[in-house]
């Protein structure tokens, strides 16, 4: 991990984003201490991970979660799905709404447009 001053980053911004993407983060200091991180997500789920975990909304949703659970407030798998079909309505065919099948069962996601790379 390399560590560099705000101005020397913020002169060589570029150099510094392509030593990111090679090396790993880079702790931007401000009269010696440590004020950001400079890094480079490796996708789009990397830097969606990366935002959601210092997201204080995020955080303090997850948290109320956790002490739900713990509380025995959780929903079971089957329980979750009977609350989304309510919801969302059921189909005509009364069969409910079904779980999303994982990407390696054949399904596709549809009306996702992959996001273009700057």
């Amino acid at each position: 991990m390399r560590i560099a001053p705000l101005a020397t980053v913020k002169a060589q911004l570029s150099a510094y984003l392509e030593h990111c993407k090679e090396e790993g983060p880079i702790v931007i200091t401000r009269n010696g201490k440590a004020v950001a991180v400079l890094l480079a997500p490796i996708d789009d789920d990397d830097l969606e991970g990366l935002l959601l975990a210092r997201s204080p909304r995020f955080q303090a949703l997850l948290d109320k979660s956790r002490a739900s659970i713990r509380a025995g407030k959780g929903l079971s798998s089957q329980q979750l799905w009977d609350a989304v079909a309510r919801r969302h309505g059921e189909p005509k065919n009364g069969k409910g709404v079904s779980p999303p099948r994982k990407p390696d069962q054949g399904a596709s996601v549809k009306g996702h447009k992959k996001r273009e790379r700057d």
